[in-house]
């Protein structure tokens, strides 16, 4: 079964309260007579590429097609009012059909139950979570000037559906100006007398937008993964293992700030909302915690707020300060109308002391801190409830952090193959009657877990299953 995005994007879905099929083709023909039938169609790979980001080229392809065949067709004057919802509809049949040439999506099925706009609608809304790590990878000047003189067209669209399925959470504004500006670059250098000269000129002016794709990517793919409080939680826990010397109240404002970025601009279409709001907060973060730490003033001196914040994104770990044990919030704190706040502030505290620790166990430990309350907050003895759950986590929890800061405290001091060492041999005295397959089974599962959690752009969905 293959699903297809039988509207383009956010044009047949943004706005519900009218998702009829006039507003449905009034929309799409707008679009299409507004920008025209290349740009049209080059919006439309790179809508599809984030949304099917599994998709096959060639899949792609197909559904970029129909779905440029079919404005081209219904929007041009004086056709049939009819022929819109009619085309969409055999593009919908087809999408349903077992030997479908579109992206394959496992929840077409349920979809094909529908019928008429429902159906649409229905395969509209679906797509492909995003890939943990971008994979686009930019070939050398020379590569890049080979593949575009054999053929400019089929060369624009292979990087532009390359480009968008690796970047696919970056905001659709900051796909469309990263695609422009490269295949601008691409088309000027490669007739260019001088490649070379040319190339290097147009990477440092592109070096912003650039930086403002990685980053919004990075963004948007844990914002997707987290939603927003636990994004909120997840910064805060990053800037306090960074800046260990800054209180709750100094740091939740700016976390706050910056999961307020993601929620306002993620999905937004607006033109320039990315790179506006992160600037903001970037110039906020700075004002804050540039007096409180060298390394911070250092990173907030350029002038480019993109470089500062990607600079900031990029620092380590502070080494631990000596601080006291963190006192725990009570049994009526965590039950109270609060009860929220005082688990992520006795959160941060943990955070502050274990500098090394990922952010995927933080991240655990927030859900479970959620589930805690849940659990035991509407029984009727809170109380009882949270101190038998508290005992059992003042056993386990201490070993589980030791283990979690020691592991990626190593992997991101050492070089590889004297981590790998050192593991092997303190995994060879913790379990000694372990048989050789079965120390190599942990030492490769904890190998994993450190090269794919314990970086600071560790994706959420890997990490996730890994703790």
């Amino acid at each position: 079964m293959r699903a297809a995005l039988a509207l383009l994007l956010l044009l047949a879905t943004a706005h519900a309260a009218h998702r009829g099929r006039a507003y449905v083709r009034e929309k799409v023909c707008h679009e299409y007579r507004m920008l025209g039938k290349e740009n049209f169609r080059t919006l439309t790979i790179i809508a599809n590429s984030r949304k099917y980001s599994n998709g096959t080229f060639e899949e792609i392809g197909h559904l970029v097609r129909e779905i440029v065949s079919l404005a081209e067709t219904c929007c041009a004057d004086g056709a049939d009012p009819s022929c819109y919802d009619a085309g969409s509809t055999a593009l919908s049949v087809k999408s349903c059909s077992a030997d479908s040439p579109f992206p394959a999506h496992p929840g077409t099925a349920e979809c094909c139950t529908h019928e008429g706009l429902e159906r649409k609608l229905c395969l509209a809304a679906l797509r492909h979570p995003p890939q943990p790590l971008p994979q686009y990878l930019q070939p050398s000047d020379k590569e890049l000037c080979q593949a575009f003189r054999q053929d400019p067209r089929e060369f624009a669209d292979r990087f532009l559906y390359e480009y968008s399925s690796s970047y696919s959470q970056a905001p659709l504004p900051v796909l469309l100006g990263s695609t422009r500006t490269f295949l601008s670059m691409v088309s000027t250098c490669c007739i260019s007398p001088a490649p070379t000269a040319c190339f290097l000129k147009e990477k440092l002016e592109r070096r912003t937008l650039s930086l403002l794709t990685l980053t919004s990517n990075r963004i948007c793919s844990r914002f997707s993964a987290y939603g927003k409080d636990k994004v909120s939680f997840s910064y805060l826990a990053s800037l306090a293992q960074k800046v260990p010397t800054a209180s709750f109240e100094d740091l939740l404002p700016l976390a706050e700030d910056g999961a307020e970025v993601s929620s306002q601009c993620c999905d937004s279409v607006a033109e320039d909302c990315m790179q506006k709001k992160l600037l903001e907060h970037t110039a906020k973060v700075c004002t804050a915690l540039s007096a409180r730490d060298e390394r911070f003033a250092n990173c907030c001196k350029g002038k480019n707020l993109m470089e500062n914040h990607f600079c900031i994104l990029a620092l380590p770990p502070a080494p631990a300060p000596k601080l006291p044990e963190a006192p725990e919030p009570t049994n009526k704190e965590l039950c109270g109308k609060e009860g929220a706040l005082h688990a992520t502030r006795f959160l941060f505290e943990v955070a502050r002391r274990h500098p090394s620790l990922p952010d995927a166990v933080l991240a655990k430990l927030y859900d479970s801190s959620g589930k805690l309350r849940g659990e035991c907050c509407s029984t009727k003895d809170p109380s009882a409830c949270l101190d038998s759950k508290r005992k059992r986590m003042e056993t386990e929890l201490p070993p589980l952090l030791e283990k979690a800061s020691q592991l990626c405290g190593q992997y991101n001091k050492l070089p590889f193959l004297e981590f790998k060492k050192r593991l092997r041999d303190s995994l060879t005295q913790t379990e000694p009657e372990a048989s050789p397959a079965q120390l190599e089974r942990l030492l490769e599962q904890r190998v994993s877990f450190a090269s794919t959690c314990c970086l600071p752009d560790a994706s959420p969905l890997l990490c996730a299953s890994k703790v």
